[in-house]
């Protein structure tokens, strides 16, 4: 790559480049680009829209925020337990405490102590005093999950033991904050984290993944600097994007991403693909720079694979493992 060529173009979830400076400035003036388009280089943190650049005559962006939370978060350490059907256990030293979702504890030692709170125990819920901890409440209500959350804090003088179990059959991904910074997931992938973790929303701002994204417009947004913990279905892969680099994806298959990822959805092209092609009308497309992690078992096909199987839907057994057949069912009893 020559030294000029270093910019990446983003319109309308294509990435196109790398071109020079002059060359991005000829494809705005001859309205091929439009100053609301994306552009990323090395040496950003994100993509940035062509208007508010300072190369390009906008202002400079502020630097942003730190994540929520920082500094604060406990620091557990962990096993995770299983293949199939996984489980993470948190070993928690004295006056160390860890939150989960409702319904996902699997035991404990007795020095732990279990109290059901408002909000997910982050420095800012608690700032926040009671109307904080009922709008993270609300929050978690959006993303569709309690409006509870549980708080497993170790009272005793030594180290203790408690351990999460995954809702079906996938793999449990731990996700270092304090690395990744914000990361966004689906809706009922967090399972626990560390305490000062703060669990939160994103709402896309694309039209376009808010519809047909398979998440709607609300993702959960997991900030702070310690170790949070996501499930997934199936197998669960990990694929680090360089700047610029599209990877395209079934919209369920898409676990969790780092908030530099640029997402969006589009539409499959061709009729033919797009009526008989058996995969639906949209995939997801995310530019990195960033982490990305993909899972092969989506929930939802899980489920409606054994809906569609079900004798009371129309679905029918094919007698697998007999020559008889339905008949040698109705021999059995079965």
């Amino acid at each position: 790559m020559s030294e000029g060529k270093k910019w990446y173009v983003a319109v309308s979830g294509e990435q196109m480049g790398p071109f020079t400076k002059q060359e991005v400035e000829s494809k705005i003036a001859s309205g091929e680009v439009a100053k609301d388009a994306h552009i990323f280089k090395q040496g950003m943190t994100e993509w940035q829209s062509i208007g508010s650049h300072p190369e390009f005559g906008g202002v400079a962006k502020p630097p942003p925020p730190p994540p929520t939370g920082s500094g604060s978060a406990h620091e557990i350490d962990y096993e995770i337990v299983g293949e199939e059907m996984q489980f993470v256990s948190i070993t928690l030293d004295p006056q160390e405490a860890c939150i989960a979702e409702a319904g996902s504890f699997m035991y404990m030692d007795p020095g732990i102590e279990m109290q059901t709170i408002f909000g997910d125990g982050s420095a800012d819920s608690d700032a926040g005093g009671f109307m904080g901890k009922l709008l993270g409440a609300g929050k978690r209500v959006l993303t569709g999950e309690s409006l509870f959350m549980t708080l497993f804090g170790n009272s005793s003088g030594q180290r203790q033991d408690v351990a999460f179990a995954s809702p079906y059959p996938g793999r449990i991904i731990p996700l270092d904050l304090a690395k990744h910074g914000s990361v966004l997931c689906q809706k009922d992938a967090f399972l626990c984290a560390a305490k000062g973790i703060s669990v939160g929303i994103a709402l896309q701002r694309r039209l376009g993944a808010g519809f047909f994204g398979g998440e709607g417009f609300i993702l959960q947004k997991l900030d702070g600097d310690g170790l949070a913990f996501v499930h997934a279905g199936g197998t669960v892969v990990a694929r680090e994007l360089v700047a610029g680099e599209t990877l395209r994806l079934d919209t369920g298959c898409l676990v969790a991403f780092d908030s530099t990822v640029a997402y969006d959805i589009q539409m499959v092209k061709g009729i033919k693909t797009a009526l008989f092609g058996g995969e639906g009308l949209f995939y997801a497309s995310l530019t990195g720079p960033g982490t990305i992690w993909i899972q092969s078992l989506p929930f939802s096909r899980l489920a409606s694979r054994v809906y569609a199987a079900a004798p009371q839907t129309g679905g029918a057994r094919k007698g697998e493992g007999s020559i008889l057949g339905g008949l040698g069912d109705l021999v059995m009893g079965d």
